[in-house]
């Protein structure tokens, strides 16, 4: 619970919010990072809806400073959640006006180096313990240091945010504050100083809500630059916000001290009732409950040029400037719209309200407290007023990032039940079944069509299995791809490599129990030739229709992918040489079976089976396949090679993993 604190010398009305937890801790063993102080003017953001475009943010302005807790609120369709996208780099489509940083434009890629951004659901990998998830940040975000003092930074973050005694809690068995802290912890290795927050409260009970805010406040009172949005805070939770900067239809309606929030909206006329929320009497302003004051506001704060603060006179509302500016913004802006109807409109509401608001605004008792305050609060972070240098882009090489990340799907995959358990008893299971259904036909010539059905069988198992794993567990990974990724943990590249890798081990280990199990069971050659080749045409099939399934798992969402995969794969199959023969199949079409990897797939064990000069076959009667040539000849493969299906199989997959990539990366691009 927090202390109210009662100020020596003070008015006894004036009580500060002492936080809890880690406000008298500091993170010494932090790298130091700058003061960020962002600035924005002018802030446009067009989306096309068909062949129209519609204005979401409508030239905002607004400044934001280090040290302080600064609340971006709004009724639902303001523009919050985009404002924040904007203010962090994460759209930048559409996207018109400027972003300063420390009165510089801002150089969105250095910006994101020093930056992070905790999205409103917890991107948390569940198989990791609290231990692990941090470990791995820390040697993503910081780079090569000691062990020892990549512990000390892990320990007294854990211990600051209030984790310690959950470092071996699994990151699944976390309640929602739990979550919240720990996505707050893993960023905070890296010291950075700018952080954004969507939405931080979501989902959490009152307790856990001022537990976060107090966390972020703690941030804030360390030199750090904090920004979040949020719906509709509580009194208690709004008093601990430094700034308020508040939107209506697209506009800045009040950007300024919280303290000063209701003294500034009683001097434009909207007195807020005693004992009434101020956060919630902005919104219901803001949400036309009173009567239209949008404009009003608007001009009075001039879109957010204006900033209210504490100890400054208020700012004078000049009713012709806002006349003039609303028609050049929209000569200037709008283009669907024209200046003459948006000057009508605000020339309308300007003469409902003609008006002037001039004040001091001054409030001493609150102009020394917060002295006092930030007197009270240490300083919880290494962070300078120097010169912002140039920031490597991650802080480890892409060769240790892609190790690093190595080691953790491999612990993901040890751990995942669904991806080693149970496709371990699947393979085991249907490969006993498939043995005993087909036991010892592999050497009877009466029963060689039965064979070929077994051979396809093995196609049809390998592919399915190997293709919907990936369907299903690979999207999973893209919320967390996309935050970890935009917060430069790591690149693409890296990432890619080690997902790609990652599985190989287990899906061969899987491969070659279910092939031994059925190759010896069904009675094949006993020659370990042959079955080499069987088993390498049966690995390299698993390995392209896992790479199908990265395409697919990168292209689209897991319920369009279960049911289009399957579908897409239909044709493979017709073309694979089982259901009819090469020369059956009519010219036009013919094109359709170079593309087919189950027909390399089928072609390579049938070879491995038939091919090679095999002696002939047991027969007890006429056998028409006696010959192991004659079953070659019926499926037209007497004149293929061997070494041409293989060399066909691993272009097909090194061309579907370059595509998976490309794939993931217009994602990424896409989502940004």
């Amino acid at each position: 619970m927090a202390t109210e604190v009662l100020l020596k010398n003070k008015s006894p009305d004036v009580k500060v919010q002492i936080v809890p937890s880690g406000i008298n801790k500091k993170l010494t063993h932090l790298p130091e990072r700058p003061k960020v102080d962002l600035a924005f003017s002018d802030l446009q953001y067009v989306v096309k809806q068909g062949k129209k475009q519609k204005l979401i943010l409508k030239n905002v302005s607004g400044q934001i400073r280090s040290g302080e807790l600064c609340a971006i609120m709004g009724p639902s369709g303001a523009g919050k959640s985009t404002l924040l996208n904007i203010l962090t780099g994460y759209k930048t489509e559409g996207v018109k006006g400027h972003v300063l940083m420390n009165e510089r434009d801002r150089d969105l890629s250095q910006f994101r180096k020093l930056s992070a951004y905790i999205m409103q659901d917890n991107q948390l990998h569940a198989n990791l313990t609290v231990d692990e998830a941090m470990a791995v940040a820390a040697k993503l975000k910081i780079g090569q240091s000691k062990l020892q003092d990549l512990q000390d930074i892990i320990t007294e973050i854990l211990d600051t945010l209030g984790l310690l005694d959950h470092r071996k809690t699994m990151t699944s068995g976390l309640s929602g504050g739990q979550k919240k802290r720990l996505s707050i912890a893993l960023e905070l290795v890296s010291n950075p100083p700018i952080m954004f927050f969507d939405e931080p409260t979501s989902g959490l009970d009152s307790s856990s809500c001022f537990q976060c805010i107090s966390l972020l406040k703690t941030l804030a009172k360390g030199g750090r630059t904090i920004i979040c949005t949020i719906h509709q805070p509580s009194a208690r939770l709004f008093e601990m916000f430094d700034q308020l900067y508040t939107l209506a239809e697209g506009q800045c309606v009040y950007q300024g001290s919280t303290r000063q929030l209701v003294t500034w909206l009683g001097h434009l006329g909207l007195q807020c009732p005693s004992y009434h929320n101020p956060a919630s009497y902005i919104i219901e302003v803001a949400c036309g409950e009173y009567g239209d004051h949008t404009r009003k506001l608007v001009c009075a704060i001039e879109n957010g040029k204006n900033d209210i603060r504490d100890g400054k006179p208020f700012p004078e509302v000049k009713i012709n400037d806002g006349l003039n500016n609303a028609y050049q913004y929209a000569k200037e802006q709008m283009g669907a719209l024209t200046a003459k109807d948006l000057a009508k409109e605000s020339g309308d509401a300007l003469k409902d309200n003609n008006y002037k608001a001039n004040g001091n605004g001054k409030n001493e008792n609150f102009e020394d407290a917060s002295k006092d305050v930030e007197k009270a609060n240490v300083n919880s972070a290494l962070l300078s007023n120097s010169v912002i240098v140039k920031q490597p882009r991650y802080g480890n090489t892409e060769l240790q990032q892609f190790f690093i990340i190595l080691k953790r799907a491999l612990l993901f995959s040890r751990r995942d039940w669904t991806l080693m358990y149970l496709r371990l008893f699947a393979h085991l299971l249907v490969g006993f079944l498939i043995g005993a259904l087909y036991f010892k036909i592999g050497n009877e010539a009466s029963k060689v069509l039965s064979n070929l059905g077994f051979l396809f069988f093995n196609m049809l198992f390998l592919m399915y299995t190997s293709m919907t794993i990936t369907i299903l567990s690979f999207p999973l990974e893209m919320p967390v791809l996309l935050k970890e990724n935009f917060n430069r943990w790591y690149s693409l590249r890296s990432y890619y490599m080690a997902i790609t890798i990652s599985d190989m081990p287990f899906q061969t280990i899987f491969c070659v129990i279910y092939v031994t199990i059925v190759y010896f069971m069904t009675d094949q050659p006993l020659e370990a030739e042959r079955f080499g080749m069987f088993l390498l045409s049966c690995l390299l099939v698993s390995f392209v229709a896992q790479s199908v399934g990265l395409v697919v798992g990168a292209a689209m969402s897991v319920q369009n992918g279960v049911f289009l995969a399957p579908v897409m794969s239909v044709p493979f199959l017709l073309f694979s040489g089982f259901f009819v023969s090469f020369d059956a199949i009519p010219i036009y079409l013919r094109w359709i079976t170079y593309l087919s990897y189950i027909r390399y797939g089928f072609e390579g064990t049938a070879l491995a089976t038939y091919g090679f000069d095999r002696p002939k076959l047991k027969c007890f009667n006429y056998c028409h396949f006696k010959d192991p040539k004659t079953t070659l000849e019926e499926l037209d493969m007497d004149k293929s090679s061997f070494m041409v299906d293989i060399l066909a199989l691993v272009g097909i997959f090194f061309f579907l993993r370059v595509a998976a990539y490309l794939f993931l990366k217009w994602k990424l691009k896409s989502n940004h």
